[in-house]
């Protein structure tokens, strides 16, 4: 047998590339309205796939057990919300009782602007009077009816293609097979299976890392007496879910709102402190135990996901960059033309270790 080589030189092999990744990225920012909800109902069906194969094996019905999987979870995902928007609630009712220390402290900005710039308190009116003006409504209202258009197509859609990827996963599996040539069956059904065992471990890992990390945050807030302990510490957990970029917003975020609403200044150091010990154990402990050594993507790619992620698809993109990096990962390394970009993606502690002269 004739072992055929592939001659193309580099540079056209990097041009090809390159102009496909172009169309792919267009093509996805496109069609994210369609796409989001799909890749998000793909990671629950991974999730749930479990529960629905446990009803199975007690002999219920194929649409019951799917049926039942997809209502139950439904109601755990509404409860979460539920409980995210009661604090949500709590909190912007209580904004209002700060709306004088808020004046008090635009008038000192103004006055420090005054000072350090030269910029009389009537120009700095008179711009942000101008700026305010400048803003169009009909934008405003535009961008209002998309995020709650946006919210519907997951209400509706997220179930349904959930339902949908339970009930149709064998057919959806068999055409994955029958797509590549006979002889890569047994690599095929490999890489959908690790793929699978991927997803699952990661956001199953993640799951419980953010209900943990809520709970460091809540008790070292609720300790310390911050107000807003509950919030503050959903806000940290939920931005802790993307990597890197997250926290760092959750550290930010929290500290002003804790300096808006305290008295005492020190508040804010020690939110800081709560959040980067909490930070500290999560990167050392939690996350290397709980998630795992699956998704094993080294820290810049991570980060240059995350950053594209957000780009293209924001903070929906940023989510799903790393399971989706972790599965090309899988696909890369099974593929033997695809091989070297499965090395760029992983950490240098799992390559195979290379051989001494004498070997």
């Amino acid at each position: 047998m004739i072992a055929i080589v592939d001659t193309t030189p580099f540079y056209k092999r990097l041009a090809f590339i390159l102009v496909s990744l172009s169309i792919l990225g267009v093509l996805v920012y496109l069609a994210q309205g369609i796409l989001k909800p799909l890749f998000f109902a793909i990671l629950l069906s991974v999730l749930l796939l479990p529960v629905t194969n446990f009803l199975r094996r007690w002999k219920f019905n194929k649409v019951f057990s799917v049926l039942v999987t997809v209502i139950l979870s439904s109601i755990v995902i509404l409860a979460i919300a539920y409980f995210m928007s009661r604090q949500m609630f709590s909190f912007l009712d209580d904004f209002e009782k700060v709306q004088g220390r808020l004046d008090d402290m635009f008038n000192s900005l103004q006055q420090w602007v005054r000072h350090e710039f030269g910029i009389t308190i009537a120009r700095q009116d008179q711009y942000i009077q101008s700026t305010g003006e400048r803003i169009d409504a009909t934008k405003i209202v535009r961008g209002t009816f998309v995020s709650v258009t946006g919210i519907l197509s997951y209400v509706i859609f997220l179930p349904t293609y959930t339902f949908l990827m339970l009930y149709y996963k064998d057919l959806i599996k068999k055409f994955l097979v029958a797509a590549f040539n006979i002889s890569s069956e047994k690599n095929v059904r490999e890489i959908l299976s690790e793929s699978r065992s991927v997803s699952h471990q990661y956001i199953v890992g993640l799951l419980i890392e953010m209900v943990i990390v809520f709970a460091l945050n809540a008790i070292g807030f609720i300790i310390l007496g911050i107000q807003y302990a509950l919030f503050l510490a959903l806000v940290g957990a939920l931005l802790n879910l993307v990597p890197y970029v997250g926290m760092l917003t959750a550290n930010i975020i929290c500290m002003i709102i804790t300096f808006v609403f305290s008295e005492n200044i020190f508040d804010v150091v020690w939110v800081g402190v709560i959040l980067a010990v909490v930070q500290i154990i999560d990167n050392n402990i939690l996350m290397p135990r709980i998630v795992g050594s699956k998704v094993k993507i080294n820290a810049l790619v991570t980060l240059l996901g995350v950053i594209t992620g957000g780009a293209i698809w924001g903070v929906a993109g940023m989510f799903l960059s790393i399971p989706a990096l972790g599965v090309l990962k899988v696909i890369f390394d099974r593929v033997q033309g695809l091989k070297p970009y499965g090395i760029i993606l992983g950490v240098e502690s799992y390559l195979p270790a290379e051989k001494s002269p004498k070997e």
